[in-house]
């Protein structure tokens, strides 16, 4: 890695004028980050009159600086910004110099807007890391430099600002170079540049300062302006994700997508990633018209020489080097929701124009942010970051990001609120989709469950200890049995003493448990059974989670109610007594939530009726629904 003052200020400009450079800005809390951004727009004349009178009237009313200009009140444009003093929401900003075009982001320093500081970093090439020279390193400071790391940044300026309030001290300046360099080291970064300065009175920002004699280095400006941060896209494998597939009338069949890599020429044969067939370019059809060629970021519709199926989710790729194409991944997880991340449980995930049903089937580890460490777990918690494995419903194709930013991330969507929970970046695959095949066998569910005379399914009873679901499972399964029916029950207590022994109950475990249970019910209704299973299974995602996995019509999910109080009164095992008194931690109803049921297929309230009443209300269920064929 260069060190200080080895910046090279002469850059060949490419063709056609100015080079871009897209960088960010981030670091810890008050390290000066908005007023860093809004001195360089000031003093590079990239803020108009207007905008010069409007920072002007909010630095009298929000300002923190006296009858100075605030220049942080540049970039911070909501009000709670303006009001609390803090970055919330990221801001982009464009300016220029004689030498370089610039847009950068603004990213939040506080923890929990982590994820607002890894989008602005996503479509960067470089950062400048700000630190407080009085407090140096932070947690925070180390988080976003893994961020940056993680996300594909590989040039870093550490900027030492608020040198003024050390009294311009070099001493303290070279001790935060040293331990941050330590630190990187542990990071992939290709090179760091270092630079003292005080955002707030503009020393070493665009030009060199005066009280740092003992600096020889280059001022921000000027370090970004030499930064080589040409992107490495155009150099990259051709891709092109499906985003619409165009047929306005039967004579034009076009594809059309943002090109993620390399360069697309008219007559190049290119392949679908997922099934292999290959065409030529016929088209190539840009805003402008036809094109003979086009290149990354571009968006373009591609004409094919000839009709192969191609969907919205394909990637078209280089036949020689086509990406990956498998259900399963190992990925880098930046994780974003408050709820903790927990393996079993169902997310939707997007990759570049595909959306598909996936699982985060182990965390690995999770990175100890001060020291890079793994560390073991079993959930991420938000803003944590961890190395995890993913299943995904179907195959997709992708990359590692180290290859292609591109096609190399992917975000995790919350299936209820259709929040974003993660943002994921590929390493590698764990086994392509192709190599286990499902084995063909001769006997098939319809078969076994006709000897049986019945339609095998699933009858999932939740609800809450004590609610009742045993008592009328029993019920239920001694009824079908005496006419005959093929049934097997699987209770919770019962499974806890073998397949799932090892388990607790944790959020975390408890996910599992349920993940395995639905497993199990999926083979035994492939053998042609009716599977009754009493589990409180308190997360309705992991309910939804076992019922995607069942045929349409195979999952009846029903809802034993009872009030809390009347399940604590009758404390058939003295659990609650137990879990009131903090012996039972993580007990549903007390110390863990329970979700009730949203559109269950059967509610039965036991205070409303006897058991013996109840069960045959299941059983006239299954009659409606066509599971029992009588002779």
């Amino acid at each position: 890695m260069p060190e200080s003052g080895q910046v090279s200020l002469e850059r060949p400009q490419a063709a056609g004028g100015q080079t871009l450079l897209r960088f960010l800005t981030c670091g810890s809390v008050d390290d000066g980050k908005s007023t860093l951004i809004g001195r360089l727009l000031y003093e590079s004349a990239a803020l108009f009159d207007d905008q010069l009178a409007a920072l002007e009237r909010d630095s009298r009313r929000h300002g923190t600086t006296g009858e100075a200009i605030d220049f942080a009140l540049a970039l911070d444009g909501l009000e709670a910004e303006r009001e609390q003093g803090i970055t919330i929401d990221v801001a982009y900003r464009y300016f220029s110099t004689p030498r370089r075009k610039f847009i950068v982001a603004d990213t939040p320093g506080h923890e929990q807007y982590t994820r607002n500081m890894a989008t602005g970093a996503s479509n960067c090439e470089a950062a400048v890391l700000l630190v407080d020279a009085r407090k140096g390193l932070l947690a925070q400071t180390r988080r976003h430099s893994i961020i940056c790391s993680l996300l594909g940044i590989r040039r870093v300026v550490l900027a030492v600002n608020k040198i003024d309030l050390v009294a311009f001290d070099r001493a303290r300046y070279e001790e935060i170079c040293e331990e941050y360099r330590a630190f990187a080291k542990g990071l992939d970064f290709a090179a760091i540049e270092t630079v003292p300065l005080s955002a707030r009175f503009g020393d070493n920002v665009t030009v060199p300062s005066e009280r740092t004699p003992w600096f020889a280095g280059a001022p921000l400006l000027a370090t970004l302006e030499a930064l080589d941060g040409e992107s490495e896209a155009a150099a990259r494998s051709f891709r092109l994700p499906v985003q619409l597939v165009i047929r306005p009338d039967s004579d034009f069949r076009g594809f059309a997508g943002t090109i993620a890599g390399g360069v697309l020429r008219k007559g190049a044969v290119v392949k679908v990633s997922h099934s292999g067939q290959a065409a030529s370019v016929a088209r190539i059809v840009t805003p402008g018209g036809d094109a003979e060629q086009a290149k990354t970021g571009e968006a373009v519709t591609v004409v094919l020489s000839k009709e192969i199926d191609v969907a919205r989710g394909d990637v078209l790729a280089e036949p020689t080097q086509l990406p990956e194409v498998a259900n399963q991944f190992s990925a880098n997880l930046i994780w974003m929701q408050p709820e903790p991340l927990l393996p079993g449980r169902s997310y939707l995930l997007r990759l570049g124009t595909k959306f598909t049903p996936a699982t985060v089937t182990t965390i690995k580890h999770r990175i100890n942010v001060n020291t890079l460490d793994p560390l073991p777990a079993k959930a991420l918690e938000a803003n944590e970051i961890g190395v995890v494995n993913i299943e995904t419903a179907q195959a997709i194709a992708f990359d590692a990001y180290r290859d292609n930013r591109e096609t190399g991330a992917f975000i995790l969507v919350d299936r209820e609120t259709r929040a974003t929970a993660g943002a994921g970046m590929i390493l590698h695959g764990l086994r392509r989709a192709t190599n286990v095949p499902w084995q063909a066998l001769s006997v098939d569910k319809r078969t076994r469950a006709t000897l049986k005379r019945q339609a095998p399914c699933t009858l999932w009873f939740t609800g809450l200890s004590g609610a009742g679901k045993s008592t009328i499972a029993n019920l239920v399964e001694a009824r079908l049995s005496r006419d005959g029916f093929h049934t097997m029950m699987l209770d919770g207590d019962n499974l806890r003493h073998g397949l799932n022994r090892d388990l607790g109950f944790s959020d975390a475990d408890r996910v599992e448990n349920i993940r395995r249970v639905g497993e199990v019910a999926k083979i035994l209704v492939e053998a042609g059974l009716i599977v009754l299973c009493c589990f409180i299974s308190p997360f309705r995602a992991d309910r939804r989670a076992v019922r995607e996995r069942f045929d349409a019509g195979e999952f009846l999910e029903i809802f034993v109610d009872a009030p809390l109080a009347t399940c604590i009164e009758r404390d058939p095992k003295g659990l609650y007594r137990k879990a009131i008194d903090g012996r039972i931690p993580n007990f549903t109803g007390i110390s863990s939530a329970y979700e009730p049921p949203e559109s269950p297929d059967l509610v039965l309230e036991t205070q409303a009726a006897a058991p013996d009443e109840l069960a045959e209300r299941v059983v006239a269920l299954l009659e409606a629904r066509g599971h029992l064929r009588r002779a």
